[in-house]
């Protein structure tokens, strides 16, 4: 018999691994001079933020697909706000790379990801330096040095912008920890498109005007009405399939479907833009940077997964009858002793309707339910 669920767990990956890869080819051949030839990144990134933000808009106030969250005006200034001009930076400068470097290039300083991340949250407090995660860091560094060593075609202008769009992303994630989640705020991709996308892009509006309207008005620039809808349509398809991936799947699954995903990408870009060469210096960086974001999100997945356990091991919490301490009402309490028997089967049917993590250890029994469902719980 065939698992409908993996089924469609692995389709939902080669989903979002073909729509990701597309968005960002796409994006290159959209902005290169030598291809489509529309070398205005800040515009396009608001071509994708008005109509992302417009189809927020009919789904949560015309259709009512979701509903929207109860937001203060001061809950959106401090928040929303501040998350959104970050976002629109990472944007602005992550596009404006596409028109200095070649995708593969961009997707191996795109490894500097988790460095920025991590280096964020310890200036913002969130995290605290630690040794083991030092030396990942350092490991990556000197493989996007190495990689950038071996660029043929490197240029200076392309690299600031690209790292500096990694840095706002980062800062942007952090935030977003730091101020939405510690207020209890949880947007899914559509009210996060919803409140974020149209701030976006008044913040981007500012820089438009400023660098790129007066180009418009001198230079002929094509408009093509198809090419920038199915631009923007990708763009949003890109972040709904984020979603159904992140429902159906562990952080292993999706840390691997990223790598997975790079080195596709890599292989594609040399293959439709010629001009991109790939030297075996960048290959050799490329690999000893993934090594450290391997063992860093390792030791992330590992963290999370040893803060949601209990002290004790599981094999001793199984022998003491399930007598779990009820902190919050997700976690189930069996009613009696003979629940534990029965798996979790029993009781209020809390347990049955808990999902259990793909990527949690598989045990040779069923009674998991009451502390692996509940402990152990995704990291996106």
């Amino acid at each position: 018999m065939i698992n409908k669920t993996l089924v469609l767990t692995y389709l939902y990956l080669l989903i979002y691994i073909l729509l990701s890869s597309g968005v960002i080819l796409y994006n290159k051949w959209v902005l290169s001079p030598k291809y489509f030839n529309f070398p205005l990144p800040i515009t396009l990134t608001m071509i994708h933020m008005g109509f992302s933000g417009a189809v927020a808009f009919l789904l949560v106030r015309v259709f009512k697909v979701v509903t929207p969250v109860k937001m203060s005006f001061e809950i959106y200034a401090t928040c929303v706000i501040p998350i959104s001009a970050f976002f629109a930076s990472s944007l602005w400068f992550g596009n404006t790379a596409y028109l200095h470097i070649s995708v593969a290039f961009i997707q191996m300083l795109k490894a500097l990801m988790p460095v920025a991340t991590f280096v964020m949250a310890v200036v913002c407090g969130t995290d605290k330096p630690r040794c083991d995660v030092f030396l990942n860091m350092l490991l990556v560094s000197v493989g996007v040095v190495i990689s950038s060593y071996g660029e043929i075609h490197f240029n200076v202008v392309g690299t600031l912008y690209q790292v500096t769009g990694i840095f706002a992303e980062a800062l942007r994630l952090v935030l977003t920890q730091v101020l939405l989640q510690k207020k209890g705020l949880t947007l899914n991709p559509i009210t996060s498109l919803y409140y974020i996308a149209p701030c976006s892009f008044v913040f981007l509006f500012v820089p438009w005007y400023l660098l790129e309207k007066p180009e418009m008005q001198v230079s002929q620039i094509q408009f093509n009405l198809w090419i920038f809808f199915s631009n923007a349509l990708c763009a949003l398809a890109l972040n709904f399939s984020i979603f159904l991936v992140i429902g159906r799947t562990g952080a292993v699954t999706i840390r691997v479907a990223g790598v997975l995903k790079d080195w596709i990408l890599i292989a594609l870009s040399t293959v439709i833009f010629p001009e991109s060469t790939i030297t075996g210096l960048n290959i050799t960086g490329y690999a000893i940077a993934l090594c450290g974001v391997v063992m860093y999100n390792y030791i992330k997945v590992k963290d999370v997964r040893a803060s949601q356990q209990p002290a004790e091991s599981l094999p001793e919490r199984i022998t003491k009858d399930w007598k779990l301490e009820k902190k919050s009402s997700d976690i189930f309490v069996p009613n009696n002793s003979s629940d534990s028997g029965r798996g979790g089967s029993g009781g209020n049917g809390a347990a049955s309707d808990l999902k259990v993590d793909e990527e949690a250890p598989l045990l040779s029994t069923s009674r998991l339910s009451h502390i692996g469902r509940t402990h152990l719980i995704r990291d996106p």
